[in-house]
């Protein structure tokens, strides 16, 4: 197994995080990382050299792949930039808010031909490959329906909020990808339905904290999404997949898969409390597939225009959710 030689643009909390992992896997040796905000020393220690400005580590050519892990307004910049060095690219998700800004940066993408993965991590949860597999070889028969129910523990602070694109593209974008993931099929219209039930702040900023989005598949299968910025007992995340021989499920998972049977009832521990702990694994194994990916000079699973069609469900679920009517969601290829 070859080395690859790594670099991460934006070592704030996701990108520390895959830094971290990037040390449990063989063949891959982080080189450099780049954020104006960064503190030195901590990646000195580790033998890890460091930047403020992204271009130093794009421009260095030991580096054969770059994590952008950055925020969101920067990354279609970034994207452009390490393609057009011959870098190969996995980006967190979105490539941008608007669906030209994606387009042009897809076609700089396809002109160098480099590789480019996308941070839909939940893909490669263990449970959730499952419910996939499920579908795929035909256990539950035809897909009818996908319920998903995902909740965060706390509401991100208002800042975040009001930069963030609102709550369809940048929490519920996960949820529109696994539909696709599990069903295999394109979402067609979506009606969507929100409120601020939380924080009044988030209403101020322009967004809704609480949602919920029916969506209509091509083949005829629905789809609902059940959306809250705050779960008391944790980081709620659910999915049913029910199809014409039976259905299958993915339940909460817990820090100690341990139940408590008592004459006082039944007690198990509550989910775990954020996302971290939750895709622990997924993140691992989304980078095991991007460096597999180079390679073997293959597709990543999770493209290009996987980081576009959520988007554009999300823009038609927010102009639903305004004008209080079904939307069809616009196709990639338009």
């Amino acid at each position: 197994m070859r080395d690859i030689t790594v670099g991460i643009l934006g070592v704030g909390r996701i990108g520390k995080l895959h830094a971290d992992n990037l040390v449990r896997l063989p063949g891959v040796r982080l080189e450099a990382v780049a954020d104006p905000y960064l503190e030195p020393e901590k990646w000195e220690a580790r033998g890890i050299e460091w930047a403020r400005e992204p271009e130093r580590l794009i421009g260095n050519d030991d580096i054969e792949a770059v994590l952008i892990c950055s925020p969101t307004p920067t990354h279609a910049d970034l994207i452009e930039a390490a393609a057009r060095a011959g870098k190969h690219i996995f980006c967190e998700k979105p490539i941008a808010l608007d669906p030209e800004r994606v387009r042009s940066t897809l076609e700089v993408v396809a002109e160098t031909g480099i590789k480019l993965q996308i941070g839909f991590n939940r893909r490669f949860d263990p449970t959730f490959a499952r419910l996939r597999q499920a579908v795929v070889e035909g256990e539950i028969g035809e897909v009818h329906l996908i319920k998903i129910v995902a909740r965060d523990p706390e509401p991100p602070p208002i800042d975040y909020v009001a930069s963030s694109g609102g709550m369809f593209l940048d929490m519920t974008i996960h949820d529109f990808d696994m539909v696709r993931f599990l069903s295999g099929a394109e979402v067609e219209e979506v009606q969507a339905f929100g409120a601020v039930l939380v924080d009044p702040a988030i209403g101020e900023a322009g967004d809704v904290d609480t949602a919920v989005v029916v969506l209509k598949l091509t083949g005829g299968a629905l789809a609902s999404i059940e959306n809250s910025r705050r779960a008391v007992f944790g980081y709620d995340q659910r999915i049913e997949v029910f199809g014409s021989k039976g259905g299958i499920e993915a339940f909460n998972e817990t820090p100690r898969q341990i139940r408590l049977r008592t004459t006082n009832g039944v007690r198990s521990e509550n989910p775990h409390y954020f996302f971290l702990e939750r895709y622990h694994q997924a993140y691992v194994t989304e980078l095991e597939e991007f460096f597999s990916c180079i390679r073997d000079d293959r597709d990543p699973a999770v493209g290009g225009r996987d980081g576009l069609i959520p988007l554009l469900i999300g823009m038609a679920a927010t102009t639903s959710m305004r004008e209080n009517r079904p939307v069809r969601v616009e196709r990639p290829e338009a």
